[in-house]
């Protein structure tokens, strides 16, 4: 169940990834959602991780980062930002940071 997508495509875990919510996140995870697993959503596409650096949402970073996301995947399968180019062009630091302190880089967005 944790890993259907509504019609569109979207998945529940990018949903509540993208709007910061860090218990959703959590609960998501823990009933066996995927943390790399890409939404396909109409404007809601991409990885959770990189929905949640893109808005500065560090606990949801973080609740994915401990769940086994992978810091350095870059969404669109493979062809598009990884979350540290998202944090960075926020600008959200704090956000950046926990993702190069799980081993995100290099960088490459200033």
């Amino acid at each position: 169940m944790s890993g259907r997508t509504d019609r569109d495509g979207t998945t529940p875990l990018y949903v509540a990834a993208v709007h910061g919510d860090a218990a959703t996140v959590r609960l998501l995870l823990a009933a066996g959602a995927r943390p790399d697993t890409e939404s396909r959503g109409a404007g809601s596409e991409g990885t959770p991780l990189c929905a949640a650096a893109c808005w500065g949402h560090t606990e949801a970073v973080r609740e994915l980062l401990a769940h086994g996301a992978d810091p350095d995947l870059r969404e669109d399968h493979g062809t598009g930002r990884t979350p540290l180019e998202w944090a960075d062009t926020g600008p959200h630091p704090e956000t950046a940071g926990v993702l190069v302190a799980a081993g995100a880089g290099p960088r490459t967005v200033e």
